[in-house]
């Protein structure tokens, strides 16, 4: 049963109280420290829109009503949009939705299982993965394509994961060029400027830096998605212990700032846009300083970005289902369910990360992707519950079947057994008898042939070859074969 877009918000990590002491810290923050801005253009705006701005120090400070009304102008939901309909999400308020990220530098290869540079057949072929797993519901282009040239990367890494699957594509950007042809690519396809904005097929990553900085290359990138009204995420990714203060609450702290600021800019430049309040929040590995992106209270702050983000009603692009582990094992199976749980079941919107990452986010796995399906899938179930009405109790059954009677063949059971319980496809639940006659394979294995059997029978949507002809003569150096 394929599980998408339902509301959780049942986990609740700190009281309301709790959150507003969060936010009047926050806003504390704008009006007394400030936040740098590494772009002229943006500053200058800023200023003009009321903020107070020193240029030579590049920074800028806000009192807290007029952060709140420039956050106003947000759109509370939006909808990111697939080639099909079926694919589109409805961001916003507690619902949920849980996909991929990246962008990893390195693959385990399918065939020798040995670690090696990503390229650009891995964008296909893991969008194609992705395009066949229903409970990974967005593709974020989750791998770099080594081989190419930086200034044929964008048109060719979105024009990949756009060809190979009709999900929602969103990544990041590297050059505002790139971003051009990359919106020259969503308009052919969808048949027009207007009709790509109405249904927005694919969204990109903009970064801004902690502590409190958007640095210039990010910020002159966000400038140009923000003009040309495509939605967009701008997660910072705090280290806590480094980047950001060691306490939990701390960090999310400063990651709210961090957040609202990547907001606050999108409604100054274009009230309106469809823009994500954006969050990374990461750890450091007290014994050594190293970063971490599995641990669990990752998983804890990103579920308080979540009620963050319900508080100021802006749909959340939040982080979860990220591993240390080197390989796929059980340490990536605790800690990727730890932090997809947590995030999920506090009702986070678009949670990326969520499928195929491993070694602290610079390595994916193609059996990785089937692994987390199957983890989404039980995440989602938990995020459904249990559904409370006169049918579900089963009065009427109880009462046919009596004490000591038999639940087997009552239409009650049959009724409800596809859709009350969550059936794994990697999962083994034989007798270990039946599992020996069946080759004793262990979950990894299973997940690897799975992911092969998708590679060699799936067929995503495909473009209209007449579109890829017009977009090969326009862009010559896009990449369709």
């Amino acid at each position: 049963m394929t599980l998408r877009g339902l509301c959780g918000g049942a986990y609740r990590t700190v009281a309301p109280q709790e959150i507003e002491m969060i936010h009047n810290a926050s806003m504390r923050v704008f009006q007394e420290v400030g936040v740098e801005v590494h772009d002229e253009r943006a500053l200058q705006l800023l200023h003009e829109a009321g903020a107070d701005v020193d240029l030579k120090r590049k920074r800028f400070w806000a009192s807290e009503n007029w952060v709140m009304d420039k956050i106003s102008k947000a759109p509370a939901k939006i909808t990111l949009c697939g080639r099909e309909e079926k694919n589109d999400l409805e961001l916003g308020g507690t619902k949920v939705y849980l996909g991929t990220g990246g962008t990893a530098l390195n693959i385990l290869d399918i065939d020798t299982g040995k670690k090696r540079q990503t390229n650009l057949s891995d964008v296909r072929q893991t969008a194609k993965i992705v395009d066949a797993l229903d409970n990974i519901h967005f593709f974020v282009l989750p791998v770099y394509p080594a081989e190419l040239d930086q200034e044929i990367v964008d048109v060719n890494r979105f024009y990949a994961g756009l060809a190979n699957t009709s999900k929602h594509v969103m990544g990041g950007v590297y050059s505002k060029e790139g971003i051009r042809k990359v919106i020259k690519i969503g308009e052919a396809i969808m048949g027009g400027k207007e009709a790509l904005r109405k249904r927005p097929i694919f969204s990109m990553i903009t970064c801004i830096m902690s502590p409190l900085k958007l640095d210039a290359k990010y910020t002159d990138l966000m400038l140009e998605v923000i003009e040309a009204g495509i939605p967009l995420a701008t997660p910072p990714a705090p280290i806590a212990g480094a980047t950001s203060p060691v306490t939990l609450a701390g960090t999310i702290m400063q990651l709210n700032v961090e957040a609202l600021s990547g907001v606050i800019l999108a409604q100054i430049i274009n009230p309106g846009t469809p823009v994500l309040y954006s969050v990374v929040p990461t750890t450091a590995d007290m014994r050594t300083m190293s970063f971490l992106f599995g641990a669990v209270e990752n998983g804890i702050m990103n579920a308080v970005a979540a009620q963050l983000a319900q508080r100021y009603q802006l749909p959340i692009y939040a982080t979860a289902g990220v591993t240390e582990a080197k390989i796929p094992d059980v340490q990536s199976g605790y800690e990727k369910m730890s932090t997809s749980l947590l995030t999920a079941l506090a009702g986070a919107n678009f949670i990326h990360d969520a499928a195929g990452l491993i070694e602290s986010g610079m390595t994916v796995a193609y059996e990785q992707y089937v692994i987390d399906d199957e983890i989404n899938g039980m995440v989602m179930r938990a995020v459904r519950g249990v559904e409370i009405n006169e049918d579900s109790l089963a009065l009427e059954a109880v009462k046919t079947v009596g004490p000591g009677g038999n639940y087997v063949a009552q239409e009650h059971t049959i009724k409800y057994m596809r859709s009350e319980f969550f059936m794994p496809q990697v999962a083994d639940r034989l007798p270990r008898l039946r599992w020996e006659e069946n080759g004793a394979i262990d979950g990894r294995e299973k997940a690897l042939r799975i992911a092969k059997e998708i590679l060699r029978k799936h067929k995503p949507v495909p473009i209209d070859p007449a579109v890829v002809a017009s977009l090969k003569k326009e862009l010559p150096e896009l990449i369709t074969d």
